[in-house]
């Protein structure tokens, strides 16, 4: 359900008598979470959206946790899990669905590898 869906059933409930005036308005700021509607340039509604781009924009291969290529290190930081999960679920979508080890390797090609801290000019 969207945002404005969420915003009509809040409404509805409103007129019904459910909800008074304070708690539709203090649910209808909780399920806006401060996006503001009066600034220019702001796409209404996308916040979770920008916020899984920015995740994706940052994932990085792991160079410490790593076996072939670093995808799950880099996953299991990026998600908060550990890395043995993805690794498990890249080996089951393998078996059952055969895809597994595709999408391994365009991750392995396209997610570039995290950055080291030292520069050829630090040895």
């Amino acid at each position: 359900m969207n945002v404005s869906e969420e915003i009509k059933r809040l409404h509805e409930l409103h007129l019904a008598g459910a909800l008074s005036d304070a708690e539709f308005a203090q649910a209808k700021a909780k399920l806006l979470g401060g996006i503001n509607l009066d600034a220019p340039g702001t796409s209404h509604g996308d916040g979770p959206a920008n916020d899984l781009v920015q995740e994706f924009s940052q994932l990085r291969r792991s160079r410490g946790d790593r076996w072939l290529g670093g995808v799950c290190g880099g996953l299991g930081r990026a998600s908060g899990m550990e890395a043995w999960i993805w690794r498990l679920v890249f080996v089951l979508f393998t078996l059952t669905f055969g895809f597994g080890v595709v999408i391994y390797l365009l991750l392995w090609i396209f997610v570039p590898d995290e950055e080291i801290g030292i520069t050829k000019h630090e040895y």
